[in-house]
């Protein structure tokens, strides 16, 4: 699994022109799964995003978690972060995992943020085209992959 941390100010996702998820202050996540992936794989990626200290602390240092600065997750499923870009110049996605095995791993993901972390956890729609808008902040952009942890 892969997730794309960006630490921003606000963050929202709107599915044919409706608001379905909104946060202020937190994480904006771009989640992918990959062929193999597993619950081990997505409760290692969601205790890292839980315990991630990427915020500033009185002096300014990234010391501080989403806890402690009362902030929230806005995740969005992202089939694209799995791009085969080496041949040619249109995309591969063959190793992103089909629907019936991704979704399930993201919807218990973004469950173990909540239920297991005590976080607030707005989302998107699985499959849906999404229109997502935020500002990040610092800009503070970080990739986690669990074949890299």
């Amino acid at each position: 699994m892969r997730v794309v941390i960006q630490r921003c100010l606000r963050a929202e996702v709107r599915i044919d022109g409706t608001v379905v998820g909104a946060i202020g202050r937190g994480f904006m996540l771009l989640v992918g799964v990959t062929d193999g992936d597993t619950q081990t794989e997505a409760a290692l990626l969601a205790k890292k995003v839980a315990q991630m200290r990427v915020f500033e602390d009185a002096e300014g240092k990234m010391n501080l978690g989403l806890k402690e600065v009362g902030g929230a997750i806005l995740s969005i499923s992202q089939f694209t972060l799995y791009a085969d870009c080496k041949k040619g110049n249109r995309p591969s996605f063959i190793k992103a995992a089909r629907p019936e095995t991704a979704a399930p791993l993201y919807d218990y993901f973004n469950e173990l943020l909540r239920k297991e972390y005590g976080l607030q956890v707005e989302t998107g729609r699985f499959g849906a085209d999404m229109k997502v808008d935020f500002i990040n902040d610092g800009p503070v952009t970080i990739l986690l992959d669990t074949a890299e942890l």
